[in-house]
């Protein structure tokens, strides 16, 4: 029987499950395509994509810069130079933004290179046997594991697990934020000489220039546009059947930049119901001795990817 089932491949599902390896059998599933969770990526063709979900990683702690700097020494992830325009004028420290060099997955790949995972599988349900966990997949196949690592975002830690949960965790104050995403290409051969923009507005508040990235050349000008909290809370439940939730967005977008709507030739959206948490708990992650129960993720500690690593950090700690 395997040691540890992690549920999640993204930065403290990958994270933890690397960390565990090195002392136990360990078994990933997600039921994403592929891995990376928040940090996903969209292909478009070839080796032309776009990250849909985190954007960047700046590191703040010691620990975390480290790592990220030993990861760019590797070539597993670079620095996102360029001109980062920022239209709120917010005073902000001006850390090196990292991105990975193939994309924005990397380091969970990376994590998980030599660890067997399961892919396109979601968990529907679980439970503690006494001496095992088994958990039911989508496909209703049933598996089995000594201990059991939960990464979801809490609101589908609660429904999934709820009953297992001690009562420090359930009881946490965790608001999860949304966050609509729409990714276009456009038949522009120039090269814009923008890496991102941040934008003062009601509805769009971020882009980011994928050509800048410089992992592909390419006639399509690529750009990923992120809403608005206040933009994304007003059509999360309705941006998948209502398309005129990702035209308002391009059309704000290219009234803001000056480029040309009718030179679009791809548009996609995706939502994240369950984004990120602005709010720090008094805990960073949670080890249940009793049921062999871990949880970590980033909404412990805030809503960077950093978050998510010293999340993993600390449980892999717990469970030493």
């Amino acid at each position: 029987m395997i040691d540890f089932c992690v549920l999640g491949s993204g930065i403290a599902g990958s994270t933890i499950a690397n960390l565990l390896s090195k002392k136990y059998s360990v078994h990933v599933f997600d039921k994403a395509r592929g891995a990376g969770g928040r940090s996903s990526n969209k292909k478009l063709k070839g080796n032309l994509s776009f990250d849909h979900g985190v954007q960047y990683i700046s590191p703040k702690s010691k620990v975390f810069t480290k790592i990220i700097q030993k990861l760019s020494k590797k070539k597993i992830l670079k620095t996102w130079d360029g001109n980062h325009l920022d239209f709120t004028f917010e005073k902000k420290t001006l850390n090196p933004k990292y991105i990975g060099v193939k994309a924005n997955n990397a380091l969970s790949k990376y994590y998980l290179k030599n660890i067997k995972t399961s892919f396109s599988s979601q968990i529907i349900k679980i439970e503690h046997k006494k001496y095992f966990w088994e958990i039911k997949l989508d496909d209703n196949s049933k598996h089995q594991f000594k201990a059991l690592i939960l990464t979801c975002p809490f609101p589908q830690l609660k429904k999934l697990a709820g009953r297992y949960l001690e009562k420090k965790v359930s009881n946490l104050k965790i608001q999860m934020q949304p966050n609509i995403t729409v990714m276009v290409a456009l038949t522009n051969k120039k090269e814009l000489p923008i890496s991102s923009i941040k934008f003062d507005d009601n509805m769009l508040a971020w882009a980011a220039n994928e050509n800048s990235k410089k992992r592909f050349k390419s006639n399509l000008n690529l750009w990923t546009l992120q809403a608005s909290l206040k933009w994304s809370k007003k059509t999360i439940n309705k941006y998948k059947t209502n398309k005129s939730i990702m035209n308002k967005l391009i059309s704000k977008f290219t009234q803001l930049t000056g480029l040309e709507k009718n030179k679009i030739i791809y548009k996609k959206i995706h939502g994240w119901k369950y984004s990120y948490s602005y709010q720090k708990t008094s805990l960073l992650s949670n080890w249940n001795k009793k049921y062999q129960l871990g949880i970590c993720g980033d909404w412990f500690g805030g809503p960077k990817v950093e978050n998510a690593w010293l999340s993993a950090n600390d449980l892999a700690k717990k469970i030493k």
